[in-house]
């Protein structure tokens, strides 16, 4: 929804005024914000034409004082009484100054770009009103009622797997798994047949530039060998100039699968973790200042000056026990609750003394709380939190990472680096370029298994990530998504029944299906008990 329209020739010619763009450009990079404010400034100005004369003008400084001007009552009244055609429609206010009489467009992104497919008004009877147009059951769709179709995929699970039984099964009893559902609720709801066959070396395809010849299941659909390909079949550019996708089915991007992070090993100062470092300077302060008011009160007070001698009634000198290697004595045993063989004998000295405990009592009580705290919460000490830092730090931590061959993951960096040079995707594909042999994996498996392994980063799809760690207790994901993608099941190009299962994925979308059979297979079956070597 927006509220203006770029194309408006009033509000192109403001927009190259404000941000001095293209007229062709300017509309489209002129704010709503700025555009409000427009409307606002001269509806203003409207307001202080139809108020002329103004009496007594006066300067108003609004930091200061609560002085107000005479004349503003006014001017709100009469900017409540205009009607001004602005560049975001008519601008009209009710009694209460809220805005009134406004409209929104809608929109939608198609193929030949944002197309108006309805409006919406305030104050309309009907404030809702769609002019676009769903088509009914069209010949398109009947097309493919009733016919047969080849459907190749891939064992990778969840999306193709070979069911385990005693019996033997035969055809696409044999399969099941995510692609194998959706295929099958395709059907119903469209009413044709299909045959599974299994690509075993588990390709999606890649565009051979020696041959100029599509590899894997994409070159399997050129050479129509197969009529519809699905698996974890990710919609690219480069794909889309040798196929056809549907409306994709499940949406990801990529992120890093890395081992969990252990417990940070105790260090020497773990002790001191329960209070923050400010928290020890500050009793260090506490404790030394003390000490030293202790030390002055102590020499100037009579009590604490005792005779050395009793027998000696009138002694040549009086000795005190309050000197500062003592007075420092005296806090640091208040501290350890050990107290100490120093007594206070004037009342001013005790009074301090007593505050000094007082203080201690709280502060050894919140340590000790803290303390078991902190014993019994798992610190986890992680390589890395973010894609920078694991590039950054890779070699200096001793982390190796790559993706698999000839994947959307790997030619995603690979176009990266081309259009990002110098950048952070360059050094990682420069990277994996010149370490291929060890860091990158043929299948998704085993990038999984060398990343459970320890010291491995793996790049792969987030729904893949998501299946692997509801069933390997020591991995998890690592920062977030990198880019943001689909899955979709690709046709050969220009084939009518693409738009009848874009439109049949989008109404199981919509009724929560896809949801429902994405839950069966990442949590419900083969999921929590393949922990422990056993399958549901």
């Amino acid at each position: 929804m927006r509220f203006v329209d770029p194309e408006d020739s009033k509000y192109k010619d403001v927009a190259v005024d404000v941000v001095g763009e293209m007229e062709d450009l300017a509309g489209w990079i002129l704010r709503l914000e700025e555009a409000l404010t427009y409307d606002a400034v001269m509806m203003f100005a409207e307001a202080i034409k139809v108020a002329r004369p103004i009496k007594h003008p006066t300067s108003i400084n609004c930091q200061y004082n609560n002085n107000t001007f005479s004349s503003g009552t006014s001017i709100i009244n009469f900017m409540k009484n205009l009607e001004y055609q602005g560049l975001t429609g008519t601008v009209k206010f009710d009694i209460r100054g809220f805005r009134t009489n406004f409209g929104l467009i809608i929109t939608e992104l198609k193929e030949g770009g944002i197309t108006t497919v309805g409006t919406w008004n305030s104050t309309a009877a009907k404030p809702l009103n769609i002019s676009r147009t769903y088509p009914g059951i069209t010949d398109e769709d009947s097309d493919i009622r009733n016919r047969s179709f080849i459907v190749i995929t891939t064992l990778t699970e969840p999306y193709g797997m070979e069911k385990v039984s005693t019996e033997n099964l035969q055809g696409n009893d044999r399969y099941e798994g995510f692609a194998i559902d959706l295929i099958h609720e395709l059907s119903l709801m469209r009413g044709f047949n299909y045959t599974f066959i299994i690509r075993e070396d588990k390709s999606n395809g890649q565009f051979d530039n020696n041959t100029k010849r599509w590899t894997g299941m994409i070159g399997d659909l050129i050479d129509r060998k197969a009529d519809l390909a699905i698996t974890d079949l990710t919609i690219t550019y480069e794909r889309e100039e040798g196929v056809d996708f549907t409306s994709p089915f499940m949406m990801l991007g990529i992120s890093i699968l890395y081992q969990k992070p252990t417990t940070a090993p105790p260090g020497f100062f773990t002790f001191a973790d329960p209070f923050a470092f400010e928290v020890w300077r500050l009793l260090m302060v506490a404790c030394v200042g003390v000490s030293f008011v202790l030390f002055v009160l102590g020499r100037i007070s009579s009590s604490e000056w005792e005779n050395p001698y009793p027998c000696i009634e009138e002694p040549e000198y009086l000795v005190n026990q309050l000197d500062l290697r003592n007075c420092f004595w005296f806090m640091t045993g208040s501290i350890m609750q050990q107290g100490s063989e120093i007594e206070l004998k004037s009342v001013a000295t005790r009074m301090v003394a007593g505050m000094w405990w007082f203080f201690t009592l709280l502060m050894v009580s919140s340590y000790t709380a803290n303390l078991a705290a902190f014993l019994t919460t798992e610190n986890p000490d992680p390589h890395f939190t973010t894609f920078k830092e694991l590039i950054h730090n890779a070699e200096a931590k001793g982390i190796e990472y790559g993706a698999k061959k000839g994947g959307a993951t790997a030619n995603f960096f690979r176009d990266k680096a081309r259009d990002q040079p110098g950048s952070d995707y360059e050094k990682a594909w420069a990277y994996m370029e010149a370490n291929k042999d060890r860091v990158m994996v043929n299948e998704n498996k085993d990038g999984v298994e060398k990343a459970e392994k320890g010291n491995y980063a793996f790049f792969m799809e987030s729904s893949s990530i998501e299946y692997e760690t509801q069933r390997r207790c020591n991995l998890n994901q690592v920062g977030g998504l990198l880019d943001e993608k689909g899955y979709g099941i690709a046709v050969r190009k220009n084939e009518t029944y693409r738009n009848s299962l874009s439109t049949a994925i989008l109404m199981l979308q919509n009724s929560g299906k896809i949801d429902e059979i994405k839950r069966k297979w990442w949590q419900e079956r083969r999921g929590w008990w393949a922990m422990f070597g056993k399958s549901v």
